[in-house]
């Protein structure tokens, strides 16, 4: 990828009736859009922007194993060189301001027969697109533009037809519970990161005894003292086992104890699969918890700042306090704990805690510019890095290093 090429990209995640990340949208904004008065101009990106991005860093490293969404326009659409995407990797999102003509349904005739997955973006029912409803396989449907409750007749309506629904800009748990009621299979928005206050949960001994784990990691304390720590809390283990096991070891034997996973992945890696663990479910489906997935990658992400950020340099402690920082962002979203306890339960450096609690600070920066980044805010991305003087390239490359953090983690 050609290095004065400057783009930024936001990635949210798909999640099924499960309630596992099973795709992610991918979002592109080219630096330029974002310093003209282009920033409300539909056309967010060109197909170079596009192609650029997925084959300078590999599709693979963005999506996982999941298929990516992208919104296209219809210059996009109907240039030849769409088929350069992998077509098993992608779903072809058409945009709700399309025309619907014959050369476009002739043009969607063609990407299905070609193996491309289609999908109807910001949906309302219209009967002209009759034609479109037999070919896509995917229909959005934005709640911001339909709220869940006057939804039913609409449903009613796409009964008749072979596709699946997904349901855009979730903000609440009730809205996913009716949602799932009404038969959405896919569902988009951070209502799992913003549980209500009542779902929040006490923080139990499992949760009491990964601070105390993560303490003794921070205090490079024996061996003996963190065995002493999982064996206090059986499920404790089991939990960080079932993480650290769900990532393959090239083939190697399954990791059987604490001890064992310390010496195979050394403390640096417990210590990430110990943060981890505070937002894992207690299933062999651990890694496909949205919230875990959202806390490794915004926690690796400030991590590769942290590492290439001109103001921390010679900083060696840097990076891990990005780190943790951007784990911690989002305990609260689970556990009923103010962030103060925790600041004071980890003995957390004042840069810490200041960006948790006021994002102040590098750290508070970093963490929100993460955030700012997960909700595709651009405009706000791109003032923070300016404020903060990291090139764009740097930007893509920490986001593509955290998206990979599966890899990254073994």
């Amino acid at each position: 990828m050609q290095h004065e090429q400057k783009y930024l990209i936001g990635r949210q995640p798909i999640l099924n009736r499960d309630e596992q990340v099973c795709a992610y949208e991918l979002l592109f904004r080219s630096a330029q859009s974002l310093t003209t008065a282009m920033v409300n101009d539909a056309s967010q990106a060109t197909a170079s922007v596009i192609l650029n991005t997925l084959s300078g860093f590999g599709v693979q490293q963005i999506l996982g194993k999941h298929r990516g969404f992208i919104n296209l326009e219809l210059d996009i659409l109907m240039s030849d060189s769409l088929e350069l995407l992998p077509k098993q990797m992608v779903v072809l999102e058409l945009l709700e301001t399309l025309e619907v003509t014959p050369q476009l349904i002739e043009r969607c005739r063609e990407l299905q027969a070609a193996g491309f997955v289609l999908a109807l973006d910001d949906h309302a029912f219209s009967p002209a697109y009759e034609e479109l409803y037999q070919l896509v396989e995917i229909v959005k449907v934005d709640l911001m533009a339909t709220p869940v409750d006057g939804l039913g007749p609409t449903i009613e309506r796409y009964r008749d037809y072979p596709f699946k629904l997904l349901a855009e800009k979730v903000e609440t748990k009730q809205e996913f519970l009716k949602c799932l009621d009404l038969g959405f299979e896919y569902f988009q928005g951070y209502y799992f990161a913003k549980p209500a206050v009542i779902e929040k949960k006490k923080i139990d001994e499992g949760g009491a005894a990964l601070l105390r784990l993560m303490r003794q990691l921070m205090d490079d304390a024996e061996i003996e003292e963190i065995e002493k720590t999982f064996r206090s809390s059986p499920g404790l283990t089991y939990k960080l086992l079932l993480l650290v096991n769900s990532v393959s070891f090239s083939g190697l034997q399954k990791i059987q104890t604490v001890r064992h996973a310390i010496s195979m992945l050394g403390r640096a890696q417990i210590k990430r699969w110990v943060q981890l663990a505070l937002f894992a479910s207690d299933d062999s489906h651990a890694l496909e918890n949205p919230l875990v997935d959202l806390a490794a990658v915004r926690a690796g992400f400030m991590e590769q700042l942290a590492q290439h950020c001109p103001q921390l340099r010679g900083n060696s402690e840097a990076p891990d306090q990005a780190f943790m920082t951007g784990i911690l962002s989002l305990l609260e979203s689970i556990y009923a704990i103010p962030m103060d306890q925790i600041a004071h339960e980890l003995n957390l450096s004042d840069e810490v805690r200041q960006a948790l609690i006021d994002r102040s600070g590098i750290f508070g920066r970093f963490l929100a510019l993460a955030e700012a980044l997960e909700q595709a805010d651009f405009v706000n991305a791109a003032t923070l890095l300016g404020e903060m003087a990291i090139p764009y390239q740097t930007v893509m490359e920490a986001q593509v290093k955290a998206y990979g953090w599966q890899q990254g983690m073994e």
